[in-house]
């Protein structure tokens, strides 16, 4: 065979080989061929380099958490692109790192569903791009009915759930007419039935204001929590990441509070005498289970006089299984002193004690027994669940109840519970004088970038007594309002002016879908994440992935801190909208200084090319 055939297979198969021909080798072909296999080394090298450098195209793990610095060499030029396949990353509820890293875990108790988070040697250090078509959400109040199809690209619960009528699929639309697995004629219609049952004055579930703050446990895709507002209730609307993967997206991409969690093994992220309502509307919950754990869980999280609304088989149906499990919750509820406040067609309401008096009465060894003297209620990042009955303080005991003022006065009245943390009400006033006038600074900033309908989704990472919050009263958004887990516990008054809220380690990611708030305030959170000596710039990335594009950014933090975040905006594609006291000629006395940032609206390549 001819050299140049041979060296023609090898191009071929993309191999090197040589083949020594007999004789007298001729040195022209023997030249040619190591002329072609420099070529293909070169090439090869070239390939080689080139993938390494196209790291975004792949999904790989960073090396390492970028640091703080005092200067700009730790400043990335740019931050790359995460792989398309990330679009819809949780990292600390990511199921392929539970496989990967091969985590020991009961799923029984759904520790599987619980967060798990990746150690900075593991995190994807890359931005997350939106999925193919991706467009800027429908505007609130519409989005509660109709979301873009693009934006999450999931039909599966509109087939499987397509008799009870959650969501329907129309063109480039998905639609919500309003429906639920125990409500198939509207949440509009079963809201008031609940309403009727406790009756409560012209059937409106807000009890003139005395209800307030609800929990909805295995919302689905919160439509119960979105007809709520309209009664001026709002509700923690609370679904895992399980097989319905993207039933909370669908409920924050349609403005509804909600938030990715589990009754597993763990407290929920929020204080004791939280709620005036808990719901579960078939909700597949086994709520016998270790010693009725989450039952009490939930029992912790109701305020006095509290009601549970159950709507599920057990409290209907006829077969021997379904009256088994309703004699045992039954007995359950019957040793934590609830009582049957109403019962009608496939639903029954409890209702919680308002002292506990009834507590004390209990015969000795009653179980489940009275938690210990020493046990904090409050205490709940990393805590386990105690299969115990939490007693109200003394305060609450002699009150009867929780003392709290009827919506909307509940927002700026001191709560009793300020007193835990020895605030008096002219400092409680202060504060929220203190942030009305932020805002409306904050807001004068925007200026024309921003209308009534820009903003629904607003974060409060740092939100200390809830007044950023309270001071947004006037327009159509709600504020998830964080507490660091490693301060002043005042989650609970912020659940006690009528608000939402969770606790959060932000060294950590935040348990939410991205591309979910459109607008995040960062008060000092920088300076804390830097004393803390965690990355202020995992930080910014966390943040870019749970802003929505065009969203925007407030950060309030001291003067250095912030000129040395605003390096960061062109690698991560942010734009400088305002700033205020940023100069150091500035004549202004204070050492804080803000600047407001916006998020660019992009798409990868293979974004657009899906897309067109």
């Amino acid at each position: 065979m001819p050299q140049f055939n041979a060296i023609s297979e090898v191009k071929r198969r993309g191999v090197l080989v040589t083949k020594m021909g007999r004789g007298r080798a001729d040195g022209k072909p023997r030249k040619r061929l190591v002329i072609t296999v420099m070529v293909l080394v070169i090439v090869g090298a070239f390939f080689y380099l080139y993938s390494r450098d196209s790291a975004s195209s792949s999904i790989e793990y960073g090396s390492k958490s970028l640091t703080f610095g005092g200067d700009d060499s730790a400043i990335p030029k740019t931050i790359p692109v995460c792989d398309d396949r990330l679009s819809e990353l949780i990292p600390c509820l990511d199921r392929n790192f539970i496989y990967q890293t091969r985590l020991k875990l009961d799923l029984t108790m759904m520790e599987h569903y619980e967060r798990h988070c990746p150690m900075p040697e593991r995190r994807y250090n890359c931005l997350i791009p939106p999925p193919p078509g991706y467009k800027i959400p429908i505007k609130w109040p519409k989005s509660r009915d109709q979301v873009w199809r693009a934006n999450i690209p999931h039909t599966h619960l509109a087939t499987e759930k397509s008799d009870q009528r959650w969501m329907v699929v129309k063109g480039e639309k998905i639609v919500f007419p309003g429906g639920g697995t125990h409500f198939h004629y509207g949440a509009d219609k079963y809201i008031a039935s609940i309403a009727n049952m406790l009756n409560f004055p012209n059937n409106i579930i807000n009890d003139e204001g005395r209800l307030r703050n609800v929990f909805d446990v295995g919302c689905g895709v919160a439509s119960f929590g979105g007809y709520l507002l309209s009664s001026d209730v709002i509700a923690m609307s609370l679904a895992p990441n399980d097989v319905h993967e993207n039933q909370i997206q669908f409920a924050l991409e349609r403005g509804i509070p909600s938030y990715l969690g589990v009754l597993g093994t763990l407290r929920l992220p929020y204080p004791s005498r939280s709620f005036e309502l808990a719901h579960c509307s078939r909700c597949r919950i086994d709520w016998l289970q270790r010693d009725g754990i989450l039952l009490l869980e939930l029992d912790r999280l109701l305020r006095p006089g509290g009601y549970f609304a159950y709507s599920s088989p057990e409290a209907y149906a006829q077969d021997e299984e379904d009256q088994r499990i309703w004699r045992q919750m039954s007995a359950l509820v019957g040793q934590m002193c609830w009582k049957v406040a109403a019962k009608k067609n496939q639903t029954v309401i409890w209702v919680k004690p308002r002292t506990n008096d009834c507590y004390l009465k209990r015969e000795p060894d009653t179980h489940p027994p009275l938690c210990s003297p020493d046990d904090d209620p409050d205490a709940v990042w990393g805590v386990k669940m105690k299969a115990c009955i939490s007693r109200y303080s003394d305060q609450m005991h002699k009150a009867r109840g929780s003392g709290l003022a009827p919506w909307p006065a509940r927002l700026t009245t001191p709560p009793p519970r300020l007193a835990d943390f020895n605030y008096s009400t002219e400092m409680f006033e202060k504060d929220m004088e203190h942030w009305h006038q932020e805002v409306v600074n904050y807001w004068k900033m925007l200026g024309n970038k921003i209308k009534p309908d820009t903003i629904r989704n607003v974060m409060d990472m740092k939100a200390h007594l809830g007044s950023f919050a309270a001071a947004l009263k006037d327009k159509d958004v709600w504020t998830m309002n964080v507490v660091p887990e490693n301060g002043p516990n005042t989650l609970k008054i912020i659940y006690d002016r009528g608000l939402l809220g969770t606790i959060h380690n932000w060294c950590e990611a935040f348990s939410t879908y991205p591309r979910t708030y459109d607008l995040l305030h960062a008060w000092g959170i920088f300076s804390d994440i830097i004393a803390k000596e965690c990355s202020p710039t995992d930080l910014l990335i966390e943040m870019d992935r749970i802003l929505r594009p065009k969203g925007f950014v407030i950060v309030h933090d001291k003067r250095s801190v912030v000129v040395f975040i605003k390096k960061f905006l062109p690698a991560l594609h942010w734009i400088s909208v305002a700033t205020s006291n940023l100069e150091k000629d500035s004549n202004q006395d204070k050492d804080d200084a803000i600047l407001i940032i916006q998020k660019k609206i992009w798409l990868t390549s293979e974004s657009i090319r899906v897309s067109e």
